[in-house]
């Protein structure tokens, strides 16, 4: 008898609405399939390079934002496994640094993850937003080497 169809399913997660509408939705899979989820943060460290090329953040600085960041990232997963759908499901919290998208996809054929959750903003919000959220659906999407489930922000009243 074959085993689960998604033994391991990732959900990046950057904390927006939609992320956390993904994490739902793969916490939902995860039960169905009783699958180990990984909770995957990407510290955007070109954000941060951008920032302080515009000299709006410091060279000096950069070690101090990571560090913040980091603190922040596990706050906020400490907040959604403390969601009523995480209860029961494994899930195992990864932080990564790096590009979200070659993070995210590293991240899906390292640890042979078999479907990736995540949030697709799909116009919802402001015109940055679509295009480096949106966009980086669009390249999980190509990269990941393995199904890529993409969860737009529920209109649920």
């Amino acid at each position: 008898m074959p085993g689960p169809l998604f033994p391991k399913i990732l959900i990046p997660v950057d904390f927006s609405q939609c992320s956390e509408e993904a994490f739902r939705v793969g916490l939902s899979l995860a039960r169905v399939f009783q699958s180990e989820v990984l909770l995957l943060h990407v510290v955007d460290t070109k954000s941060l390079t951008t920032l302080n090329m515009l000299g709006l953040a410091r060279p000096s600085e950069e070690a101090g934002q990571k560090k913040r960041l980091r603190h922040q990232a596990r706050l906020n997963a400490r907040r959604l496994l403390g969601f009523e759908e995480a209860k029961g499901v494994q899930i195992r919290r990864l932080l990564a640094e790096g590009s979200p998208f070659v993070e995210i996809a590293r991240t899906a054929r390292t640890e042979k993850v078999d479907l990736v959750v995540m949030g697709s903003y799909g116009g919802q919000v402001g015109n940055v937003e679509k295009i480096f959220f949106g966009s980086t659906a669009e390249k999980v999407v190509r990269t990941a080497g393995c199904p890529v489930l993409t969860v737009p922000l529920s209109r649920r009243p």
